[in-house]
């Protein structure tokens, strides 16, 4: 009866991990011949790790990436795709994230960008670190809405607290002079001191022209190149692969 009061009570107080853990020590007849330290310990260590685990869920939902389930460990490294395994596993469990480098992925439709992007971005929050997704062309029509309902100036501190900050599809769409502003600030925020994660088709020798005023262009390419890793991948769409293994499935006789 006491140990019922005693689990409630540590819900009651939101020790949930102590009390599943509380809970798993009655049922097992091992535990006993711990001393109270030691039970004590392990019950702490349980709510610790249940509490990163619902840190990195909260983290990785906020995020709200396109491929929220890609992850580094699936990394398809075959050769003709460029990229080099070892090298995103070693930027991963570098220290690019605290040191505000720039990651800059590009490469031809379909060739993975944005699940690379997105793998990186989902290993930061199982470190415990905050992301944002963003497509860039869709991006102006966000930044428009907050400048006419005065949400811009709050979002855009929001943002510079962003450990990582994924901008996908750069370079899809034309820029409009106030977004073109705006991406300076975000940037600018940003430089050596937040990680951005950037996708697109374009190489990066054409991003100049593709931001359009020549003296912001030379701000954002300064601030993001001032430390900088990058990705270039190669070989024919993933996505016409899939849609290929998709029709030989359906097309094999049962």
């Amino acid at each position: 009866m006491m140990m019922n009061t005693t689990l409630e009570q540590l819900r009651g107080l939101r020790l949930h991990g102590m009390a599943c853990g509380l809970q798993e020590q009655m049922a097992a007849g091992g535990t006993h011949s711990l001393s109270f330290e030691e039970r004590l310990a392990l019950l702490v260590e349980r709510e610790l790790h249940q509490r990163d685990d619902k840190r990195r869920e909260r983290l990785l939902k906020e995020a709200r990436l396109k491929y929220p389930q890609a992850a580094i460990e699936d990394l398809d490294g075959r050769p003709g795709r460029g990229v080099d395994r070892r090298a995103v596993m070693s930027l991963a469990l570098g220290d690019w994230i605290d040191a505000g480098h720039s990651v800059l992925i590009t490469g031809p439709t379909g060739a993975g960008k944005s699940w690379l992007a997105c793998a990186l971005a989902q290993y930061a929050c199982r470190r415990g670190h905050t992301a944002v997704y963003q497509r860039v062309p869709r991006l102006g029509e966000e930044l428009r809405i907050r400048h006419g309902n005065g949400t811009f100036g709050k979002w855009l501190l929001q943002l510079a607290k962003t450990d990582v900050l994924l901008l996908d599809d750069w370079g899809m769409a034309a820029l409009d002079s106030q977004t073109r502003a705006d991406l300076l600030e975000i940037i600018d925020d940003r430089a050596a001191s937040r990680a951005t994660i950037i996708t697109s088709q374009l190489s990066i020798e054409h991003w100049h022209a593709w931001v359009g005023d020549a003296t912001i262009a030379d701000a954002i390419l300064d601030r993001l190149m001032q430390r900088h890793h990058r990705f270039t991948l190669t070989g024919e769409s993933l996505r016409q692969q899939e849609n290929v293994n998709k029709k030989e499935k359906t097309n094999t006789p049962s």
